[in-house]
């Protein structure tokens, strides 16, 4: 009783209440602002690092973009090299050294001024980045249990808003635009990492045992059995040995690939074709990173209550599915119309792309947990986190080179692509977790 009357209360609370008191209590809590603090500097990073390699460094575009590359391509390792590691030695040093690590590398992009010598420098900060995202997922199944699912709401709330302020400072810095600001900049971002390395430390280690198996949000003993027959389902999966061996793992992983192309379509895919293929104001394009963190930080907790449990999560993939087929379906109408009915288009399309990377958020995250056995966990968090990594290495090349290309009907078989594949991934799961085609139809279809 005691138990549900703390869960239900949880519910009741607000995003800043639930921030001062959230699942896992004083180390959750030292935890997500250690996390906030983490992504100011990201901010910092993504909004300056283009410019300082540009006009501080004085790379070329093309030296820029195999930089770019070569990084994303390491960021691939940092998942299941964090969760290979996690599975050996305590979380929270780790994490502590995955903060120092990037510290020092940013403290050589400041110092590195040719080609060469930041290939191997910026790789490495971004397998720590990829490395240290996989960490933090992992504290927040051991910290948080049953409640992984509202902690992972909380954590994404505070790392847009961490994001957001990122941007904003660095938006002074590039408004000034000489070399000192960009190395402020720079430093600022390096700083962020002690700071957030020492928030880690004052944390304690999560216990494994914490761990529970999300259960429904529905009635009691429903969700009890529906909980257990998910963790069952998982551990009879996992006999082979290892995530590598477990193909029903590796087909979740590689479904989830395309279940990540909202980032890039955020990031690259509105911005080029507002610019080349629309008449809509390039004013536009600051308030599609606007709408998506307000958004987020808005919405992400609540979305979360409303997709706990596996048949809900099957149901939060399928509604990916759709966003995304009606966000493709906007942006392929937007070349037509003048520059304000071009602009309204676009504007639609970054909040249905926002309301799919909701739903992305709250399945990918539960379903790499569920499909997992318990005994193992660590070592398959880490190859589901390669998922994002491979999608923020090939999906902007795949909307470029390929989507936009095609014009109007590419972004429409994009959108029919990911739906399609959003219903394998829903059923493939649900037979994975025990819930069987029919009965998880029926729930998805009574929900």
């Amino acid at each position: 009783m005691r138990r549900g009357e703390a869960r239900g209360k949880g519910r009741g609370q607000g995003l800043p209440a639930q921030l001062r008191n959230p699942p896992g209590g004083r180390d959750a809590r030292i935890m997500l602002l250690a996390l906030a603090v983490d992504r100011t500097g990201s901010g910092l990073w993504a909004a300056s690092s283009v410019l300082y390699l540009t006009f501080v460094t004085h790379l070329s575009a093309q030296q820029i973009g195999v930089l770019l590359g070569v990084a994303g391509v390491a960021g691939i390792a940092g998942s299941p090299l964090a969760g290979r590691l996690a599975g050996r030695f305590p979380v929270r040093p780790l994490l502590i050294g995955c903060h120092l690590l990037r510290l020092v590398t940013l403290v050589l992009v400041l110092v590195c001024t040719g080609f060469d010598a930041l290939l191997p420098v910026v790789a490495v900060t971004y397998l720590g980045d990829r490395a240290a995202k996989t960490l933090e997922m992992l504290f927040a199944t051991r910290a948080a249990g049953e409640r992984r699912a509202a902690y992972q709401a909380l954590s994404r709330s505070a790392a847009n808003a961490g994001y957001g302020v990122g941007a904003g400072i660095a938006a002074i810095g590039l408004l000034v635009g000489t070399t000192g600001a960009y190395r402020v900049l720079i430093l600022g971002n390096a700083l962020s990492f002690v700071v957030a390395a020492v928030l880690v430390w004052r944390t304690g280690e999560p216990s494994g045992s914490a761990v529970e198996v999300a259960r429904s949000g529905g009635a009691e003993p429903a969700a009890r059995g529906e909980g257990e027959g998910a963790d069952a389902g998982a551990r009879g999966s996992a006999r082979g040995g290892g995530p590598w061996r477990d193909r029903g793992y590796l087909t979740f992983v590689l479904l989830d690939i395309p279940m990540n192309l909202d980032d890039s379509i955020l990031a690259v895919g509105l911005p080029l074709w507002l610019v080349n293929r629309t008449s809509a104001p390039h004013a536009l394009v600051p308030a599609f990173l606007v709408i998506n963190t307000v958004l987020v930080v808005v919405l992400q907790l609540s979305v979360s209550r409303r997709a706990e449990g596996p048949r809900r999560v099957a149901r939060a993939v399928l509604l990916y599915g759709v966003l995304m087929l009606v966000c493709c379906g906007f942006l392929a109408v937007a070349t037509r119309g003048g520059a304000w009915v071009a602009g309204a288009v676009l504007l639609t399309a970054a909040l249905l792309v926002t309301l799919a990377e909701l739903m992305r958020s709250v399945s990918s995250w539960e379903l790499a947990v569920l499909l997992a056995p318990q005994d193992a966990r660590a070592a398959y968090l880490g190859v589901a986190g390669m998922s994002q990594s491979i999608q923020k290495s090939a999906g902007p090349p795949l909307l470029t080179g390929v989507v936009m290309a095609a014009g109007p009907a590419g972004w429409l078989v994009l959108g029919a692509a990911v739906a399609g594949l959003a219903v394998v991934q829903s059923r493939s799961c649900a037979r994975r977790l025990g819930l069987g085609t029919d009965r998880a139809g029926a729930a998805l279809a009574a929900q």
